[in-house]
């Protein structure tokens, strides 16, 4: 089914009362699309971030593309979709971050700080520069994401990064919890810690450069986090935590949409997805709390 077809199937669904009326409009079946791909995506490889001890790179990442923005439309590409400059500033600032980390022996932490600060001051730079050429609210959209920008050319760019990725996942998700887990178990079974340590780093940056438009630069991570962290709490087994991360993630990503326009609240979709996200994490810590207390 071509996305043409399933946006008229959507549209005339929610025309006859089946589906929620805000879907009779173009882009929010947009954005449905693309949070039907980025929810259980951004929700599995989170699941691996948390494992890995990742959490702050993926901030690090979704704050860095501010200034991947910033030098594409410098570099004239189009301001509502610099995707030239975003992948290729964001891998640069991964794969740099994660050879020096192996080679300084400094913490990752330390070495994040230290990139993630010369980026955003090299991007705030830049936007001084660009402050005659753009819109202010463009900037908002990007960092805080914005459903009514989503266009299809966005969720191709995410369905090419989508498929790829949930591919390696699906492959390599054992040896990478392994690596992390015992990485010198790991090396003694002649799995290769340290490519699937770069495998890694790049899939999370092009997830995270993808999710963007969707999300935002300043929250995009979090939802990296949020749902892995909530599950973490509650799964009893890896299949369940990272399935129980998926479903998160997914209602999180849905639920932002149509919550906000059904009740009519002046929150940007990026912002109410975090917050149903972490409202189902603070649900699942109390659950666990009360759980514990009755031990």
């Amino acid at each position: 089914m071509s996305f043409e077809t399933f946006r008229h199937s959507v549209q005339a669904l929610a025309e006859a009362g089946w589906l929620p009326a805000a879907l009779a409009w173009g882009f929010a079946v947009n954005a449905l699309l693309a949070r039907l791909i980025a929810g259980p995506l951004l929700g599995a490889l989170g699941a691996l971030v948390v494992i890995k001890r990742h959490a702050f790179f993926s901030e690090a990442v979704g704050h860095a593309a501010l200034t991947g923005v910033a030098i594409g439309i410098l570099a004239g590409e189009p301001y509502t979709g610099p995707y030239g400059a975003l992948f290729g500033y964001c891998l640069i600032f991964g794969i740099a971050l994660n050879y020096l980390r192996n080679r300084t022996g400094l913490s990752a932490d330390t070495l994040i700080g230290v990139f993630l600060s010369m980026s955003l001051a090299m991007g705030a730079a830049i936007l001084l520069v660009l402050a005659g050429r753009i819109n202010v609210h463009i900037l908002e959209n990007v960092l805080f994401g914005s459903i009514l920008t989503v266009s299809g050319r966005d969720i191709a760019v995410l369905a090419a990064v989508a498929l790829p990725v949930a591919g390696l996942i699906v492959v390599f998700f054992n040896r990478l919890v392994g690596a992390s887990f015992n990485p010198m178990l790991a090396r003694a079974r002649g799995i290769d810690a340290a490519t699937l340590d770069y495998l890694f780093v790049i899939m999370v940056t092009l997830v995270t450069v993808a999710g963007v438009k969707i999300i935002g630069a300043v929250l995009v991570g979090a939802l990296l986090v949020i749902p892995a962290a909530a599950a973490r709490i509650l799964a009893r087994s890896l299949a369940g935590y990272v399935m129980l991360s998926v479903a998160i993630a997914s209602v999180a990503t849905l639920a932002g949409i149509f919550l906000p326009m059904q009740f009519d609240l002046p929150v940007p979709s990026g912002p109410a997805v975090i917050l149903i996200a972490g409202t189902i994490f603070l649900i699942c810590a109390a659950l666990r709390g009360l759980k514990g207390a009755s031990a």
